[in-house]
């Protein structure tokens, strides 16, 4: 294993961070004050509690998770599309460095950048409502492995991508829509049978209940099915970076 090649990929990608500071982690930061603004004073007026929990309590996780997908996503897909696009990709692919190495360096950093944001985040949260953290190993974990996976399916999409306007179709058009239809706002006890129904097939569900349960022991499905969703989900994103790195995917071709 070249840890000196890691190491170089991670500081560059988190010193990158460094010079668009209020984009990566200001901007995320003061959305989150406004979303409790906005949904505090107009639904929160409305909507005293949702399952005992006070309503602006029972977004927090909600809103974490929908910071913690969009910016892992946009973290390491243009981490790596980037250097496709300058063609310094090449120079990379041309160092004693393998496939492996490559990914634990951008994917690493990423996944680094979405954790410190989501923990500041919680500390913003915490000073617009009271928080309880039932079970604050669970949510570490569940933070860490939310970070690492969309991490590495933001990695996919940056390789995939072969303008910059796909590196936002799917964060935009795909995974937003589903986390806020994925009970990040509400619990989907409160929809009708129908809707609850169809939201059971949105797999982003099941992650912000699992984030959920962490914080206050209630969620829209069971613990343990949450914990296999991401963990599926982990699984197939390896599964398919191995078929990149045998193939050569919009890498090497």
């Amino acid at each position: 294993m070249n840890f000196q090649a890691i190491k170089s990929i991670y500081l560059f990608e988190m010193a990158r961070t460094g010079r668009t500071l209020i984009q990566s982690i200001a901007s995320p930061v003061i959305s989150t004050s406004l979303y409790f603004v906005v949904f505090g004073s107009a639904i929160g007026s409305r909507i005293q509690e949702v399952n005992g929990i006070n309503y602006g309590s029972f977004i927090v996780p909600g809103l974490i998770m929908l910071s913690l997908l969009t910016e892992s996503i946009s973290n390491a897909s243009f981490g790596i599309y980037f250097p496709k696009f300058t063609g310094t990709m090449y120079e990379i692919l041309a160092a004693p460095i393998s496939m492996v190495e490559i990914v634990i360096g951008f994917v690493g950093a990423a996944a680094t950048k979405s954790l410190i944001l989501g923990i500041l985040m919680l500390g913003t949260s915490s000073l617009f409502v009271p928080i309880q953290i039932q079970h604050p190993f669970l949510m570490v974990f569940f933070l860490v492995l939310t970070c690492i996976s969309f991490s590495l399916f933001g990695f996919l999409i940056g390789i995939w991508a072969d303008g910059f306007e796909k590196l936002q179709l799917i964060p935009m058009l795909v995974i937003t829509p589903l986390v806020f239809l994925g009970g990040s706002f509400y619990s989907i006890h409160m929809l009708p049978s129908f809707w609850k129904t169809i939201s059971l097939f949105n797999p982003v569900l099941y992650l912000v209940s699992g984030f959920r349960w962490s914080f206050y022991e209630i969620s829209d499905v069971s613990i343990e099915v949450s914990l296999v969703t991401i963990c599926c989900f982990l699984i197939a994103c390896i599964l398919t970076l191995k078929w990149i790195a045998k193939t050569g995917y919009r890498i090497k071709k």
